[in-house]
């Protein structure tokens, strides 16, 4: 009874992340391009409400049919809330239709993951947003996923798959995911056979993390990519949500994000946090 209440609730009063208002004004008004979407944590009921408070936005995906949106077609087809955009269909780490510095802003929720190469990926993002221009990515913390008995991603090795131009036919981290992957929190998968084929037909399907992400893992990316950090919030069971700038600044200055004693690290449902 409780439980039906909560959700019968939450229909008319949606839980919202921590600092949401912050995120929706800075983007509010402005045109950007969003990867993989749509996302329902963008929409009215979601936990960062943009949707509607946007000038224009566009989409991207990778195919014209994926598992997450079914069949699409390029042209103003893009769905978000109850308007409409471009939709374009492309693998979202090369967007050669994109014009440089076209976008206010990029929009990215449970996309970078499946990325074999998300450096190259960030510098394309990069390259497409305008000068001072906003990308706003939520992560899954492999903390409480499927992923939590997997190694966090190093930097280091990130760096040397972009010098190495991984491309996303890449199989380096199946094996890994074959064996440790948590099937008991992947509804897409029954058994290990299934998530086995699902894996292999990866490039059709994208269904993979490549990596495995924490928030600290983000912190030190955006700083190795030039990104100005705004604001890291956390909402559960596993969001990451990270508001970065185009810096035009030849350091950005990060200091306070990359401070190991930082409160958004001291969570106690994320302890892979604590490690630096």
């Amino acid at each position: 009874m409780l439980k039906r209440l909560e959700v019968l609730y939450r229909q008319y009063f949606p839980k919202r992340m921590k600092n949401y208002k912050l995120f929706i004004s800075t983007l509010s008004n402005k045109k950007g391009l969003e990867i993989g979407g749509p996302s329902s944590a963008f929409s009215s009921k979601g936990y960062l409400p943009i949707y509607s408070h946007l000038k224009t936005l566009d989409g991207c995906n990778f195919s014209s049919n994926t598992i997450w949106e079914g069949s699409i077609s390029e042209g103003m087809n893009f769905n978000y809330g109850n308007r409409k955009g471009l939709q374009i269909i492309s693998d979202g780490i090369k967007l050669d239709t994109v014009k440089t510095n076209q976008y206010d802003f990029l929009l990215s929720c449970h996309s970078l993951e499946h990325f074999a190469n998300p450096l190259k990926a960030l510098e394309e993002w990069k390259r497409i947003v305008n000068d001072n221009g906003y990308i706003l990515l939520i992560i899954p913390h492999k903390d409480n996923t499927f992923d939590h008995k997997r190694p966090i991603t190093t930097l280091e090795h990130l760096i040397e798959d972009y010098k190495n131009e991984i491309q996303e036919n890449d199989t380096t981290h199946f094996e890994e995911v074959i064996e440790l992957h948590d099937i008991s929190m992947d509804e897409g998968v029954k058994d290990i056979e299934s998530l086995k084929k699902r894996t292999f037909d990866n490039f059709n399907n994208r269904c993979v993390h490549h990596h495995v992400f924490n928030t600290t893992l983000l912190v030190k990316i955006a700083n190795h990519l030039n990104f100005k950090i705004c604001d890291i919030q956390h909402f559960n069971p596993f969001n990451i949500i990270i508001l970065l700038q185009k810096s035009e600044q030849s350091l950005a200055d990060n200091s306070k994000f990359l401070n190991h004693k930082n409160e958004v690290y001291q969570k106690e449902k994320f302890p892979s946090d604590k490690i630096w």
